[in-house]
């Protein structure tokens, strides 16, 4: 008896944790901020060059900054365009942050109070000193982004994800924000979900923690990103410990991770009209929940544009007459052998501008380098079609459709 009791608590401690839900906000991106008050085209090309200020990186010894650019700098477009925040906590007794929760990266950094840098005076900034389980590591930590050096220190505490308890988080406190993005951002920091090979941060990245300290009932996670635009409900949510499926239509198709460091797969090739194809041979995708866009290289994606008929403004971007939408072809991914079909109300983008309604398209050429490049990036212009789902026991992505509300 006393051994049957002991197996049914056995059973129960591990069947009986809910599932982890984040709300995730979906906001204003700081491009779209940026065009509504007419200071797009200056900020763009005030941020073409390198923005970090060296007299700053006085502050650090030579060698102690780990960039290593071709795997894990994170560019601007990630940001400019992100939309989608949640809140964390941090410290003891809590103190909340909202942060991109980022599959392209790997750390988690908040702003710390002794941050210099004028980003930080518009955020809220850790506050090392009023935490109790607060344990100070020493080490810098520098990670490079397209405006600059995100520049700070180490440190371990307490971390709060929903109702998901990690004990000594190794996280980074910046101390130099670069550039003006930061300045604008509805987000304090970002959380890195990636494989701890893309961390410049030593130590183990947040989803690899849970997993180690068994918080979690599954070693998965997903994203559900909503259309909705409303300011009283979640426009999403992350879902960690597994899957909602109320959240998407049957079947998943499942894909291996063919590079342990973003969430890297194979894509068969991408098609518009199911005619012009791109990569007919298959080429390599990362699943990127930090970039808004759909993303590929330059000559692909400028063909691609021209066969939507997009046309480039001056400042990169890419307009589309917005009466023909109902006459633009379809893109189609194929994925494990499977269409994944994108219409021009899921690729157009509509923004504002006064009482003129514009409209952008939501592919950009970005060109990642060799040896991890050239990738192909799938954003939340993919992301809010598809459920996404990040299996880190057997690395691998699933898809499936996401299921909207009509109305949306």
């Amino acid at each position: 008896m006393l051994r049957l009791l002991l197996l049914v608590l056995v059973f129960w401690t591990w069947t009986s944790s809910a599932l982890i839900r984040v709300p995730l906000r979906r906001v204003r991106s700081i491009r779209t901020q940026l065009r509504a008050t007419g200071l797009l085209e200056d900020f763009l090309r005030d941020h073409r060059a390198d923005m970090f200020n060296r007299r700053y990186a006085q502050c650090f010894p030579p060698g102690t900054l780990s960039l290593r650019l071709g795997r894990s700098s994170e560019k601007i477009y990630n940001f400019m365009d992100a939309q989608y925040y949640g809140e964390i906590s941090l410290g003891t007794p809590e103190q909340n942050f909202s942060v991109i929760f980022d599959t392209g990266s790997a750390d988690l950094w908040v702003p710390s109070s002794y941050c210099v840098s004028e980003a930080c005076a518009f955020h809220r900034r850790f506050r090392a000193f009023q935490s109790t389980s607060f344990h100070h590591d020493g080490r810098m930590f520098g990670i490079h982004y397209g405006s600059g050096h995100l520049l700070g220190v180490m440190a371990r505490d307490t971390l709060k994800v929903g109702d998901l308890t990690v004990l000594n988080q190794e996280f980074g406190e910046s101390v130099y924000e670069p550039g003006a993005t930061f300045v604008m951002a509805k987000f304090d920091g970002v959380l890195g979900m990636g494989y701890p090979s893309l961390a410049e941060i030593l130590g183990n990245p947040v989803f690899d923690n849970m997993m180690a300290q068994r918080t979690v009932d599954e070693p998965v996670f997903s994203f559900y990103l909503s259309r909705r635009t409303s300011n009283s409900s979640p426009e999403g949510e992350l879902l960690l410990g597994g899957t909602d499926e109320t959240l998407y239509s049957e079947p998943i198709t499942w894909l291996p991770v063919t590079a342990k460091g973003y969430w890297q797969i194979k894509m068969d090739s991408v098609a518009v009209q199911g005619m012009s194809s791109f990569c007919p041979h298959g080429c390599q995708v990362i699943v990127d929940t930090g970039t808004s866009l759909i993303a590929g290289p330059t000559n692909d994606i400028l063909n691609l544009q021209q066969l939507i008929g997009a046309t480039p403004t001056n400042i990169g971007e890419f307009l589309i007459d917005c009466v023909r939408l109902s006459s633009l072809p379809h893109v189609t991914f194929v994925l494990g052998g499977k269409e994944f079909t994108l219409t021009a109300k899921h690729y157009v983008r509509k923004e504002m501008l006064g009482n003129r309604e514009l409209c952008f398209s939501g592919f950009q050429a970005v060109d990642i380098i060799p040896p991890e490049g050239p990738l192909w990036i799938l954003g939340d212009v993919f992301l809010t079609e598809y459920y996404s789902i990040f299996d880190r026991g057997q690395n691998r992505v699933g898809f499936a459709p996401a299921r909207h509300p009509n109305k949306q």
